[in-house]
C-alpha cells in the first residue's frame, strides 16, 4: 500500500496549535499556583508574582523556538546556510552584546537575591518609582507623576528598597529660636502619640513615636526631629498626616514655626 505523505501545511498548523495549547496550559497552571501560594503566604505573594512573570516569558521563548525547529524539520529545509549566516551574525553581535549580557545576568541576580519585587517602591539609577515589571533586560518603574522609566538592569549599582518590611519616616519641624524647646518637644511627642492611637492610623504605625530632639541650629530656627515606625507602604501618608497634625497643634499651643 502506498504511503501517503503528510501535508506540510497541516503538520505545521498542528505544531503551532500544539505550541499554543502547551503555553496556555503552562500559563494557567502557573497562574493558579502563584495565586495559591499568595493566599497561603501573603508575604511571599509579590515575589512569586515576580518570578512567575519571568518564568512565563522564558517558557514562551522556549516554546517558540521549539515550534520553529519543528516547522523547519517538517518542510525539510537545509539548516546549513542558516547556521552559517547565524554564526556570522552571532560573531558580529557578540562584540556589541556585552551590555545585553550584563543586563540579563544582573536581572537574574535581582530575582535570585529578592532585592525587590513587583509592587515595591525603589530608587535605582537615580530614579524612584513603583516597580511595574522586572524583565530579562530592564526593570520598569512608574514614578509619582505617572512617568514610566525603563532602567537597564546592568546599570543598577545601588538599590534602595523603600517598601521593604517597615519604614521610619522622620518628622521634622522648625521652630523660632525664642521657643521653649522642652515644651515644644513635649507637645510634638504628645501629638504624635495621639496619632499612633488614632484608630484610622494605628494599624499603619507599628511602634511608639520617638522624640529625637534638636537636629540642628542652622537657618532661621531650631529643627526638631521625631521618628515614626510605620508599615512600608504607608510611610508617606503617615508622614503627611503627622506633619499636618503637628502644625495645627503648634498653632493651637502658640508655638511659632518658621521656614528655613
Amino acid at each position: 500500500m502506498e504511503e501517503i505523505a503528510p501535508n506540510p501545511w497541516l503538520a505545521t498548523a498542528v505544531a503551532v496549535g500544539s505550541g499554543v495549547v502547551l503555553y496556555l496550559i503552562l500559563a494557567t497552571a502557573g497562574a493558579r499556583f502563584a495565586d495559591r501560594v499568595g493566599k497561603r503566604a501573603p508575604d511571599s505573594a509579590a515575589r512569586v508574582a515576580t518570578l512567575w512573570a519571568t518564568v512565563r516569558r522564558l517558557a514562551l521563548v522556549v516554546i517558540v523556538i521549539l515550534v520553529v525547529l519543528i516547522a523547519v524539520d517538517i518542510w525539510g529545509l537545509n539548516m546549513a546556510p542558516f547556521l552559517a549566516v547565524g554564526a556570522a551574525i552571532g560573531a558580529g553581535l557578540g562584540f556589541g552584546a556585552q551590555n545585553l549580557v550584563r543586563d540579563v545576568i544582573a536581572g537574574f541576580f535581582i530575582l535570585a537575591e529578592d532585592q525587590y519585587r513587583i509592587g515595591d517602591t525603589v530608587t535605582i539609577a537615580n530614579t524612584t518609582g513603583k516597580v511595574e515589571d522586572i524583565q530579562f533586560r530592564v526593570t520598569v518603574l512608574r514614578d509619582g507623576e505617572g512617568n514610566v522609566h525603563f532602567v537597564p538592569n546592568g546599570q543598577i549599582i545601588v538599590t534602595s528598597n523603600l517598601t521593604s518590611l517597615y519604614a521610619s519616616p522622620a518628622i521634622d519641624v522648625r521652630v523660632a529660636y525664642k521657643t521653649d524647646l522642652d515644651r515644644a518637644m513635649d507637645v510634638m511627642l504628645d501629638e504624635l502619640t495621639r496619632l499612633s492611637a488614632d484608630g484610622g492610623w494605628s494599624e499603619h504605625i507599628t511602634k511608639d513615636p520617638d522624640m529625637l530632639g534638636v537636629q540642628d541650629l542652622v537657618g532661621a530656627g531650631v529643627l526638631l526631629r521625631a521618628r515614626l515606625t510605620t508599615t512600608a507602604e504607608h510611610r508617606w501618608s503617615v508622614q503627611r498626616e503627622a506633619l499636618r497634625r503637628v502644625k495645627n497643634r503648634f498653632a493651637a499651643e502658640g508655638i511659632e514655626m518658621v521656614t528655613q
